[in-house]
């Protein structure tokens, strides 16, 4: 009974928390704050932190943690824009080429994490840590720590909140967020890989008396983040159109709390591709709400702060 109790929670928990702080601003904001053109705003807000948070909903569930993501992302946009500007991006091919290539660093950059990790038993947070101090490095040397500025390619009506044609009504990159949403939530849920992963994170050792291999598993799943966090960097370029290396400082923090704001635990065993989204949109409507509201961003930091904080005490109790 306590058991079902707490599924439900773990799923309306984060939808009910959404619903709530969306009436505040309803009620606090000016009109325009639930207008057409402001709510698709807010969704397109959500797509970098959101498809981030899909990767790290795998990290997280299995036990890990990953301090990297803010640096893969800024390095992504630096490997296209740098790849773009190399190449004069005259084609499709090679502008899609570009993306793809840059998304592949960051899935070996993932990969090299979990590696780390697996084999010699160094804790995620301190190999994560390092990681992303290696990754924005990485970027500033090919950047030369400025700026680079790429051609206008198709890459950058990604994340248009008008979208061409306008009967996508959402930007390219939603639509691309919700197909990854929707095939994470298959993996967890419907797949032998997706059932391990829980395991991995609810109890390692009985993981490895059961059979699974968990070195494997564990690279997998930083691999599986790297690649999100790669996927994530189009869209900031996207939405950039610059290559920038000093990108996406702190947005780690932001993947990671829509993941716990979303239901997922810091203790790994739980959490979900649905809660994850739902987290990522809230904080969405917090920081837009906030501005149309001018609330100081100051401020707007303490609360999302505050709000991680609660989350995690609520993981908490939960457990007890």
């Amino acid at each position: 009974m306590i058991k079902r109790l707490q599924d439900k929670l773990n799923v309306l928990g984060p939808f009910l928390g959404l619903i709530f702080v969306f009436a505040i601003f309803i009620a606090l904001a000016p009109a325009s704050f639930v207008s057409g053109y402001n709510l698709k705003t807010i969704i397109t807000q959500t797509v970098i932190v959101g498809i981030g948070a899909l990767g790290m909903t795998f990290i997280i569930i299995s036990g890990g943690i990953d301090l990297s993501v803010g640096s893969l992302i800024a390095l992504v946009t630096v490997l296209i824009a740098k790849t773009l500007t190399l190449t004069g991006a005259d084609s499709a091919t090679l502008v899609w080429g570009a993306a793809l290539v840059a998304i592949l660093v960051s899935t070996f950059i993932g990969f090299l994490s979990g590696l780390i990790t697996a084999l010699w038993g160094i804790v995620p947070f301190i190999v994560t840590l390092g990681m992303m101090q290696i990754a924005r490095g990485v970027a500033k040397w090919l950047a030369n720590e400025q700026t680079v500025v790429a051609p206008v390619t198709g890459l950058n009506t990604m994340m248009n909140v008008d979208p061409e044609p306008a009967w996508l009504i959402f930007a390219p990159g939603v639509w691309l967020m919700i197909g990854l949403t929707a095939i994470v939530i298959f993996v967890l849920k419907y797949t032998v890989f997706g059932r391990y992963v829980f395991v991995l994170g609810s109890n390692e050792q009985a993981a490895r008396l059961c059979g699974i291999e968990v070195r494997l598993h564990r690279i997998l799943v930083y691999t599986l983040g790297g690649a999100f966090a790669g996927i994530a960097g189009v869209m900031q370029f996207a939405n950039l159109t610059i290559g920038d290396p000093t990108a996406a400082v702190g947005l780690e923090l932001d993947i990671i709390a829509a993941v716990v704001i979303g239901g997922g635990s810091l203790s790994g065993g739980e959490g979900s591709a649905l809660g994850s989204i739902l987290g990522a949109l809230m904080m969405a409507i917090l920081r837009n709400g906030c501005n149309l509201v001018g609330i100081p961003t100051y401020v707007q930091n303490i609360l999302i702060g505050s709000i991680i904080i609660g989350a995690v005490a609520i993981d908490r109790l939960k457990h007890k």
